[in-house]
């Protein structure tokens, strides 16, 4: 909700049922756990995090990078 609140558009890959996928989230993350987010790239951990970074006012700017 706060990515749409935002107007943020992004992908949910549903990783259940999809061994190439749960594979790759956690190579890429380093974590089993669900949900995983990433801008672009960057590896934001999960929703606890994604929060601290509103929290903070980091997301808008990693947004915008």
């Amino acid at each position: 909700m706060l990515l749409k609140k935002k107007s943020i558009a992004y992908d949910d890959l549903v990783i259940t049922g999809n061994a190439e996928l749960k594979d790759e989230m956690e190579r890429r993350s380093g974590s089993h756990r669900v949900p995983q987010i990433f801008i672009g790239d960057h590896h934001v951990g999960g929703f606890d995090e994604l929060c601290a970074l509103e929290k903070s006012g980091e997301l808008d700017k990693l947004l915008a990078g």
